[in-house]
């Protein structure tokens, strides 16, 4: 039992193979599963027919910091299937404490 179920998309995998139809399962906080059939039921299953599915992309080299800080529901990259933003190269933005809140 999953908790979704997202079916018959075309899964953007991210390993620079051609892409293909399938489905990603979800549960809790994570990607449980990508196949190109999953059995078994959801609690919410998403008919994807015709759209794109990448799930799980990690972005290595994120400045997504002031906007994160402005929106942090991060539009640009989830509908991207970023779902791991790394930060902190360089100089970071965080981790804010009350005396960063000030400045």
């Amino acid at each position: 039992m999953y908790d979704i179920v997202i079916r018959n998309g075309t899964i953007y995998d991210g390993s620079g193979n051609a892409p293909y139809t399938g489905d990603v399962a979800v549960k809790g906080q994570f990607i449980a599963r990508v196949d190109k059939t999953i059995s078994g039921t959801a609690k919410v299953e998403i008919d994807a027919g015709g759209l794109a599915v990448a799930p799980g992309f990690i972005n290595m080299l994120s400045w997504a910091n002031e906007s994160l800080i402005a929106d942090g529901r991060s539009q640009s990259d989830i509908r991207q299937g970023v779902t791991l933003e790394v930060m902190g190269e360089g100089s970071s933005m965080g981790p804010w404490n009350e005396a960063l809140k000030q400045d």
